[in-house]
């Protein structure tokens, strides 16, 4: 089947092209002039078509699989289907779904479910029950003895795209301000340690760190480098931690907490990432660096929705209106993704290339999604 869609203004990777985009069965066939003939033709009112958004770090599933503290969803299925419909309509056409293997601050709810989604999310995605296409991101708690075991359970999953390795022991990185992690879990679990029970927690912690840590790098690289899976590092606030991370062939930095860090991730050749709430909230929840900051100095190469999947496409929108060009803009959730993970049949529009588009419109500022195709399919 071919469709045109015509009066548009079409999102290239270093353009903007007004005029129509035609799409055979399910790729891109030309970009240009409308032309006439045996074609069905789609009129998109002069507003912008995008490649469909690229997402390689979502935590999405989990608000499905426990929508309220205590409460594992019992279907499966049902939720990841919900969850499916969720990234969709936010314009997300290729998603990593990042979950967790090991946690510590969730009463173990994460590994609980885990073996369910990883389950759920291959039988979905292989039988045709998504609309958009699913993998997977592991993000791997290093310093947690429960981690290892279910990293080499699954690491053969063919859906498996990307590793992060994590260490959120408090007192470094992510938390290296001890007074505000105590003040995040006392918000998190309404109880406040005493200084004795905060003592002896971090005791605890620090050894899992020392056990645990430096055997669960090693194994975790070594098993990625022979599966040629992507590796990232996680919450790098120091010099030191980019260094440790580069030294390992990590070349993607995820989250850098510090301008710092971001800039020596730049010095060695390492990808940025951050997530796009911080960029719509104007700054990280947590103290850290701003994703905005980092984008003014050009040390932001991707955007990923973190745990709002609606500010994926919205932070896009936000940056083009701070001066960015708007082609720029989009690559950080496109192209660049799509070149960090090694797909090479999407995240651009071109000839030959998955037909994977929104079509958007401003309104009062915010992108308003009015359709979408997935391979060629609409589904908006």
């Amino acid at each position: 089947m071919n469709l045109q869609l015509s009066n548009a203004r079409i999102v290239q990777e270093d353009r903007i092209t007004e005029g129509a985009l035609e799409i055979q069965d399910t790729i891109v066939s030309s970009i240009g002039a409308a032309t006439t003939g045996r074609i069905n033709v789609f009129d998109c009112e002069g507003d912008f078509l995008l490649p469909g958004l690229i997402d390689l770090h979502t935590d999405n599933v989990e608000k499905f699989m426990h929508p309220r503290p205590g409460v594992q969803w019992p279907v499966p299925l049902a939720a990841l289907l919900s969850h499916d419909w969720e990234l969709l309509g936010a314009g997300i056409t290729t998603v990593l779904n990042a979950l967790s293997l090991g946690d510590y601050d969730s009463g173990r709810a994460r590994t609980a479910m885990l073996n369910d989604v990883i389950d759920g999310l291959t039988k979905a995605r292989t039988t045709g029950l998504f609309k958009i296409d699913h993998y997977f991101h592991f993000r791997c708690e290093l310093s947690d003895s429960a981690m290892l075991p279910l990293f080499e359970l699954h690491i053969d999953n063919p859906g498996l795209k990307l590793i992060s390795m994590m260490d959120h022991t408090p007192g470094q990185r992510q938390w290296h301000n001890l007074a505000l992690y105590r003040e995040w879990r006392a918000k998190k679990n309404a109880r406040v340690w005493t200084e004795d029970e905060f003592a002896l927690y971090m005791a605890e912690r620090r050894d899992h760190q020392h056990q645990y840590v430096p055997p669960s790098r090693s194994t975790i690289g070594l098993l990625c480098r022979e599966r040629n899976i992507r590796i990232a590092s996680h919450d790098d606030t120091t010099t030191e931690n980019v260094d440790e991370s580069h030294g390992d062939g990590i070349t993607i930095s995820e989250f850098p907490t510090t301008v710092k860090a971001a800039r020596r991730a730049r010095e060695l050749g390492m990808k940025i990432v951050m997530g796009s709430p911080n960029i719509i909230l104007g700054g990280s929840h947590y103290g850290n660096v701003s994703a905005m900051e980092l984008a003014d100095q050009g040390l932001l190469d991707v955007l990923t929705s973190d745990y709002v999947p609606g500010s994926l496409l919205h932070a896009t929108f936000a940056l083009a209106a701070k001066g960015f060009d708007l082609p720029e803009a989009v690559a950080m959730v496109t192209k660049n993704p799509a070149g960090l993970l090694g797909f090479t049949d999407r995240g651009r529009l071109a000839p030959g290339l998955r037909a994977d588009l929104i079509r958007v419109r401003l309104v009062d500022g915010v992108p308003v999604i009015r359709n979408i195709w997935v391979a060629g399919r609409q589904y908006l």
